[in-house]
């Protein structure tokens, strides 16, 4: 045997050895089955959604240069910033008009400028006010204009800034040095010295337009768990409207059901045996109230959602698609998620969909509790969404997506991984049908559908923002409420306004108020309200005229002017209401969206309060006004600190104009009271605190759209079920050996704080 018949005997043997090993490796696998099948690609324009976009840190920091070299005034970086220096408080895209925008995407138009929001306190000035300017364009800003006037009606004063983190830190400084005069009562009712005590701010701040002064709730403060489960029973007001920090004050002290004029008044009080002190113990680590920590080691693992050829949706800057969805995103810092451009195989649906404002309200019989309104848009809403855990908050698999703000502070900062999108399977048929008459069959189609989620944490609450798309064509948006409870010091009647839910702490009944904007364009921009619901008619019957029978029928109606088309919270509202296009669809319809509530609220306010107006808007479950590019919003920032004087009032939205075939916006208020109890404890859970609306279509299609869905299941009694071919689900057993390769965990959450 020569050396030339050896070598190829040899290289034979290889590669028999070769093909061996591979079918070895594969045996029991479909190879084609765990490759990665890229999502359809739909056209949805050259880079077009980033018209919506919210600005890059590289375009907010332009801006910034810009405003600091031609104000022609001095600028302190608002981290630093004392009342009495001018700032740039924050920076957000300016989204372009809307008929702007549609001439760009749909008639072939230029690209609008693209242009940035620039809010800046302006406190050293004989007059101190707000100003709001629009820079562009950018990258390279070359103009500003003030556009306070024409957005307000006129100058925003200065008393109406929301309060800021170094005005916190001051007041702050100013409490700690007030406590010290009360160091014998603070050792005795609290073993402390009042420093290391965690301090809660409330809202608004006094009684009338121009007042800025605010109660302080004082808790028990321990590392690695919630202080708002641990009043101490003392609570504070500080005067802080004056321009010099030096000028503020402590003007009263609260403690126990007692006022007094200082804390020099309670120390005496308490020397003085005048004062019923309550002691509480300082918490435990291992025993504090509200501990989070986990009290048994980890068992096995749940259930992990994956896709098995990977995901079926597409993010390509701020634009997702999925399935004939299409859906630009984004984030305002004050007021949270908001969505543009939402269209179902091409057609928009909705031009916007955006969180106006949650509120919460308080009650209780401790001075703090009692006049808490926080409206959360005041505080930052997109601003403190921060990074989600991945595997808990959302899918381990999902897409995460990083945030950019500019506020409070020259320096943009980010908020990585605090939005996620992903698919998600509700372990529910969307529709099904087993037939056992006639023929033998089933058909099917799981319920899945695209999630677009943040979280905001606004002090001790933490609020689930859902976005969801259905294959069905409609929208569900849902908010879940989680977190830790407010309390207040239980004394006296406390029970009138919560229930107890530790040995001093008093769980403070509350309100929960959220407001969405939906600009819905239903086959084009011109859309009629039309309501239907049912009645019954007593007939006789055709077959039997002696008989009567109770026929339901359909009430149909359209409404003509906005006064109409305004629900207020306790009316009961028709159960079918659209937004109708004047175009039928093939029986003769018109083609509709549906708007359907689930929502638990009640009165928001009495009419008669002096602050109603500024949350005016939660009179409604829903009002439908006409669109104008003056009503951007249903509520500002400002009112948070001067809501006897609203900056925005949405009441004067409804001066009842005509509804019929306008560009039309549904207002929608969800909400629900929330009294807490023992099973809050640590947190509030999410079953049963959750409320939104849908979106659903309503004879806009000629049928339902989801029978194209490739994910439809059908068999007869006469095929073979275990076939691949014919039955997706007979596909999942070797799709499940597709374990995904997962990235190592990581979280970045807790810096950029």
């Amino acid at each position: 045997m020569n050396v030339k018949t050896v070598l190829i005997l040899l290289v034979l043997a290889l590669a028999t050895i070769f093909a061996l090993v591979c079918v070895l490796l594969t045996r029991g696998r479909a190879p084609s089955t765990c490759q990665h099948q890229p999502p359809e690609q739909e056209d949805t324009g050259d880079g077009q959604s980033l018209v919506f976009a919210d600005l890059t840190p590289e375009e907010m920091a332009q801006v910034v240069r810009y405003l600091r070299g031609s104000l022609g005034v001095q600028l302190v970086d608002a981290s630093r910033a004392k009342p009495s220096d001018n700032c740039i408080a924050s920076v957000d895209v300016q989204v372009p008009a809307k008929a702007e925008v549609l001439r760009f995407l749909d008639g072939g138009g230029a690209r609008p400028p693209r242009e940035a929001l620039a809010v800046l306190y302006f406190g050293n000035q004989p007059d101190p006010n707000v100003t709001e300017y629009v820079v562009g364009p950018l990258p390279t800003p070359a103009y500003h204009r003030d556009v306070t006037v024409q957005k307000y009606g006129g100058k925003v004063p200065y008393h109406r800034r929301p309060v800021t983190g170094k005005e916190y830190v001051d007041i702050n400084a100013l409490i700690q040095r007030e406590l010290r005069k009360a160091s014998r009562f603070f050792a005795a009712c609290c073993e402390s010295d009042g420093t290391d005590l965690a301090i809660l701010t409330t809202a608004p701040r006094g009684f009338k337009s121009g007042d800025r002064v605010t109660w302080f709730v004082l808790f028990h403060g321990m590392a690695g768990t919630g202080y708002y489960l641990s009043p101490v029973g003392l609570e504070v007001l500080v005067e802080h409207g004056d321009l010099h920090v030096s000028r503020w004050r402590l003007r009263q002290v609260f403690y126990n059901g007692q006022y007094f004029a200082s804390t020099g008044d309670l120390e005496n009080a308490f020397v003085d045996n005048l004062l019923e002190v309550v002691r509480i113990k300082k918490p435990q680590a291992e025993a504090v109230l509200g501990s989070m920590r986990p009290r048994h080691l980890p068992g096995s693992l749940g259930p992990l959602q994956y896709e098995p050829q990977g995901p079926r949706y597409s993010v390509m800057d701020n634009r997702v698609t999925f399935q004939g969805w299409s859906i630009a995103f984004g984030m305002n810092p004050n007021s949270g998620p908001r969505l543009f451009d939402i269209r179902y195989r091409g057609e928009r649906i909705v031009y916007e969909l955006s969180l106006q404002e949650a509120l919460a309200l308080y009650g209780s019989n401790c001075p703090g509790g009692m006049s808490t309104r926080y409206l959360d848009g005041s505080f930052g809403i997109g601003r403190f969404a921060y990074e989600l855990v991945r595997g808990l908050d959302c899918p381990y698999t999902a897409t995460y997506v990083d945030r950019h703000y500019l506020v409070e502070s020259e320096t943009p900062k980010t908020n990585q991984n605090s939005l996620c999108i992903f698919e998600h399977d509700a372990a529910l048929p969307l529709r099904r049908h087993f037939s056992d008459s006639q023929s033998l069959y089933y058909g099917g189609l799981r319920k899945n559908m695209l999630v677009i989620r943040a979280i905001s944490t606004l002090i001790n609450y933490d609020y689930i923002w859902d976005f969801m798309f259905h294959g069905s064509g409609a929208m569900e948006v849902r908010v879940h409420a989680t977190g830790y409870i407010s309390s207040s010091f239980l004394h006296g009647r406390g029970t009138d306004y919560g229930n107890r839910v530790g040995p001093h702490t008093l769980g403070t009944m509350h309100l929960h108020h959220i407001h969405y904007k939906v600009d819905l364009d239903v086959d084009g921009q011109l859309n009629s309200v039309e309501t239907q619901d049912m009645g019954y008619e007593l007939v006789k019957d055709p077959w039997s005229m002696q008989n009567t029978i109770e026929r339901p029928y359909l009430r149909r109606e359209r409404l003509e002017r906005e006064d109409e088309a305004a629900f207020p919270l306790n009316v009961r509202m028709p159960r079918y209401l659209s937004f109708a296009s004047p175009k039928p669809n093939k029986w003769g319809h018109p083609r509709s969206y549906r708007i359907q509530i689930t929502s638990f609220a009640g009165e928001h306010l009495p009419a008669s309060s002096p602050m109603e107006r500024s949350i005016s808007w939660g009179r409604y479950q829903l009002a439908v006004t006409r669109r104008k590019e003056e009503e951007p919003t249903s509520t500002s920032v400002y009112n948070q600190n001067d809501p006897w004087t609203p900056t925005v009032a949405f009441a004067d939205f409804i001066d009842n104009e005509t509804i019929t075939n306008e560009d039309l916006v549904a207002w929608i208020s969800v909400g629900f009271l929330h009294v807490p109890h023992a099973e809050d404890i640590p947190n509030t859970v999410t079953v049963g605190n959750g409320v939104g609306f849908f979106l659903r279509p309503y004879n806009y299609f000629d049928e339902d759209p989801s029978v194209d869905s490739p994910d439809s299941v059908y068999f007869s009694s006469e095929q073979d079920t275990g076939a691949c071919g014919a039955n997706p689900l007979a596909c999942l057993p070797p799709a499940a050996t597709c374990a995904p390769h997962l990235p190592p965990f990581h979280y970045g959450g807790f810096l950029n704080l």
